[in-house]
């Protein structure tokens, strides 16, 4: 029965959020919309923070195990983007609360899963070293997470789906050409 509780408790706040400023949203809202008493809250959540976390982290863990292989980098990053894409108002007002840093975390978390998975599939039987494989994940995570948050931002005005599909056309190729130097050179 507790987790009913936890997972309403999610819902609702979610819902909230979709509605409204994050600044605008307290424990007793939830607790009133949920119809779950405050102590059931706190028995869950020591505060809003800790909720936000959670969900962020659940999230995470969603994705992180749910997808251990992409064959291709549109796939990785619409994959990550998914949940901003379905939450959008929601993922608007936490980007612009005091708790950015949590959705940070997360969505460079995510970004660099799904690049990894990606590298993973196109490294497969290559042999490149360990630093130059480290420095190409975080060279692309650091360009998706960019790309994301630059169009959370712009108030997520454009097609971000279309805009990174273009944008695989246009460097397809590359992360390829990028592995092959490296299992050639191997750090020289």
């Amino acid at each position: 029965m507790s987790t009913t509780k936890n997972e309403l408790i999610r819902e609702t706040f979610l819902r909230l959020l979709e509605q409204r400023p994050l600044s605008q949203i307290t424990v007793k809202d939830i607790v009133d919309e949920s119809k779950v008493n405050r102590n059931t809250f706190y028995y869950h959540y020591a505060d809003l923070p800790a909720l936000i976390e959670s969900i962020v982290m659940e999230e995470t863990d969603k994705i992180v195990n749910e997808h251990h292989t992409f064959d291709s980098i549109e796939t990785a990053i619409i994959t990550a983007l998914d949940f901003t894409l379905q939450h959008k108002k929601a993922v608007m007002h936490l980007y612009n609360s005091s708790n950015r840093d949590i959705f940070n975390q997360y969505f460079m978390q995510i970004s660099r899963h799904v690049i990894t998975e990606y590298l993973d599939t196109l490294c497969a039987g290559i042999d490149i070293s360990k630093e130059d494989r480290e420095l190409i994940i975080h060279y692309h995570t650091c360009l998706a997470f960019g790309q994301a948050v630059d169009w959370i931002i712009r108030d997520m005005d454009t097609d971000i789906i279309k805009q990174f599909e273009r944008l695989c056309v246009l460097y397809k190729g590359i992360p390829e050409e990028v592995i092959r130097r490296a299992s050639q050179d191997k750090g020289s």
